[in-house]
């Protein structure tokens, strides 16, 4: 076989150093921070690497991408323990002296004064560069970056891997640097909707016809049951790219129709709490398989109180007949996972906190406890109101997703019902 010939650097590469990045142990969300803000600043990015921290194996990671890529990010190991030698390793691939900067020293002295600490020689690591790089300042933190040109056609940029840091100096150095410097001269625009209740492959045979057009491009993503729809365009600045976005996602949301609760951060929870809000109601909820999980949702939005009483973990069959009011001869012949069940948990928690509307969840999330009639995946979901009827649904998910699977949609399913109740 032909090797493939050989391209000149192009493009950005995003190098993250950490043997704890390898092992698994910490989630690499710095690397998804970057490459969504390469696409969103319309930087051209076509390699990830991962290196543990040692100096031998980041040289060659970095000679590598010296040899594909014109801009290399590297986050990590910038810190004063002696695993920390990105740094180090840049200035002697390069075989460029490193030395204490000036500015960075004074800042750290600074820093470390207001915290009460004494600046040790290993501190003071963290104010070495290479000669003739550029400190890339950290609002937040002691480790400072650097953006350097060690040669013409290669530009640098160190981060630390803390993320709070990296994303403070990325937006405030960072991406005024790429702007100035002509790495961006467009910017990538993404508006993803939001849809439940319907499968990936029925929505995709609906907009089938946007999922094959140019611009902007549409794709199809499914997750833990949601599915998405990420609308992309590129644009001169925000407001051009979605001027092109803005037809495209309103015919994907008419052909989406009620499936299509919202876009980008949105949440299932918190759409259901600004409805709640808008019409000044309330939802208690009456949990068993779901463990809680149903009220910890609704509680992650600000603000939550105005509209979420409260809830009642109905996990043992006392708690439901003495708390929630559940019949214990119903509990008797028909068994908590049961319709007769749902129906009467969500009335005793509507009737018991005095809600606008009661939320009952009941089922087998697994592993263990299905039966031939009852198998793992079945839940049955419970929506009463103070004064009207109750709505119960049957819900029979896949056992082979696992317990937490069968737990997470079943949430969302809940506050989907919700959602369209009060719609």
């Amino acid at each position: 076989m032909n090797p493939l010939p050989d391209s000149p650097p192009q493009g950005a590469e995003i190098i993250c150093v950490g043997t704890e990045l390898l092992l698994g142990e910490i989630l690499n969300s710095n690397a998804q921070f970057l490459a969504q803000q390469l696409a969103q600043w319309g930087v051209p990015h076509y390699y990830q690497t991962v290196v543990g921290d040692n100096p031998l194996r980041l040289q060659r990671a970095i000679a590598t991408a010296c040899q594909r890529s014109q801009l290399l990010i590297f986050t990590g190991g910038l810190g004063p323990t002696p695993d920390d030698l990105t740094t180090e390793t840049l200035a002697d691939f390069f075989g460029v002296p490193w030395q204490e900067d000036p500015q960075a020293l004074a800042r750290l002295q600074a820093l470390y004064q207001e915290r009460g600490r004494v600046l040790s020689e290993a501190d003071r690591k963290q104010a070495r560069l290479p000669l003739g790089s550029t400190i890339l300042p950290n609002p937040i933190g002691s480790a400072v970056g650097m953006i350097w040109t060690p040669r013409p056609g290669l530009t640098l940029m160190t981060f630390p891997g803390v993320p709070t840091e990296m994303r403070a100096m990325w937006h405030q150095t960072a991406v005024p640097y790429l702007q100035h410097n002509g790495w961006s001269s467009q910017v990538l625009v993404s508006r993803t909707l939001r849809f439940w209740g319907i499968s990936e492959s029925v929505l995709a045979d609906r907009v089938r016809p946007y999922l094959d057009q140019a611009c902007p491009t549409v794709a199809s993503y499914a997750d833990w049951g949601e599915v998405q729809l990420r609308i992309t365009a590129p644009g001169q600045d925000r407001a051009a790219a979605l001027a092109l976005i803005e037809p495209t996602e309103r015919a994907l949301r008419q052909l989406g129709g009620s499936h299509c609760y919202g876009c980008d951060g949105d949440r299932l929870a918190a759409v259901v709490g600004q409805r709640l809000l808008q019409r000044g109601e309330t939802v208690a909820v009456a949990e068993s398989c779901t463990g809680g999980g149903l009220g910890q949702a609704l509680t992650a939005t600000a603000g939550s109180s105005a509209y979420f009483w409260g809830g009642v973990i109905a996990y043992d069959n006392r708690v439901k007949a003495q708390v929630l009011g559940v019949s214990a001869e119903t509990l008797a012949t028909v068994g908590a996972v049961s319709r007769e069940v749902a129906e009467q948990m969500a009335v005793g928690v509507c009737r018991t906190l005095g809600t606008t509307w009661g939320l009952s969840v009941t089922g087998v999330a697994g592993p263990g406890g299905g039966t031939a009639d009852k198998p793992v995946g079945l839940v049955y979901l419970g929506l009463a109101q103070a004064e009207g009827p109750v709505t119960i649904v049957e819900c029979r998910w896949n056992p082979r997703q696992g317990r937490d699977w069968i737990r997470q949609v079943t949430i969302q399913e809940a506050l989907d019902r919700l959602r369209h109740a009060l719609a």
